[in-house]
């Protein structure tokens, strides 16, 4: 009885903590889904924007990716970017480990109004995500900003390079999904995007740009994407 009496005091205790003292929860990934919400994206493209999304979590291969890992589970949160200094946390951390969490995270994914934005900074995106990233209640193993846009960084107040450097130096990878929209091409011959968000945006440890030809594309690229995150 003493003992039971003990675990409850404990376990009441615990409540009382702030969330800074409590234990974080294991995961093996904290993803930060950063969608372009700027004045260039339709209504139709920002739909299938985060259709894709929602479908790339709910895959079937994204979920065995996801039970693959040593802890099972991965933390997830969705912004929209596009105004300086103004990017919108829109969909706060979910843990997901199991389809039946992948579409609570989805629900909250959908139902979301569209974020007020004009246009395009990537910098600032980069730390807003980072900011995220040092407030989560998760402990993963590794932490991901995955941006993706159909253009290059215009008016950040701090650029996106000098953001990727801080965001990498805090042990977060920067990852891209390049939305082609054109045929312009590198002096390699690559899309122009990709070039651009693999000097300026991308860093850390394995980071990548994988690239969406026109909208239509979106959902197969962020799958992709995704569970190569995750993997």
């Amino acid at each position: 009885m003493l003992m039971r009496r003990r675990a409850a005091i404990a376990s009441a205790g615990a409540l009382l903590l702030p969330a800074a003292a409590r234990a974080a929860e294991p995961v093996d990934v904290a993803l930060v889904l950063a969608a372009d919400a700027s004045g260039s994206i339709t209504p139709d493209e920002f739909a299938l924007q985060k259709e894709g999304i929602a479908e790339a979590l709910a895959d079937a291969r994204t979920l065995a990716a996801i039970r693959s890992g040593a802890v099972g589970r991965i933390a997830v949160a969705y912004v929209e970017w596009g105004s300086p200094a103004a990017a919108a946390t829109v969909v706060d951390w979910h843990a997901i480990g199991s389809a039946h969490e992948a579409e609570r995270f989805n629900g909250a994914l959908r139902a979301a109004p569209r974020s007020r934005q004009s246009y395009n900074a990537i910098g600032d995106a980069i730390d807003h995500c980072a900011a995220l990233h040092a407030a989560s209640p998760f402990e993963p193993t590794r932490r991901v900003i995955d941006i993706s846009g159909d253009n290059r960084d215009m008016r950040s107040l701090r650029p996106a390079p000098v953001a990727r450097d801080a965001a990498v130096a805090a042990g977060i990878v920067v990852n891209a999904l390049a939305v082609v929209e054109d045929d312009r091409r590198a002096i390699d011959g690559r899309p122009w995007l990709v070039a651009y968000f693999e000097a300026e945006v991308i860093g850390g440890p394995g980071a990548f740009v994988i690239a969406a030809e026109r909208r239509a594309d979106f959902v197969r690229a962020m799958r992709q994407k995704i569970v190569r995150e995750i993997a």
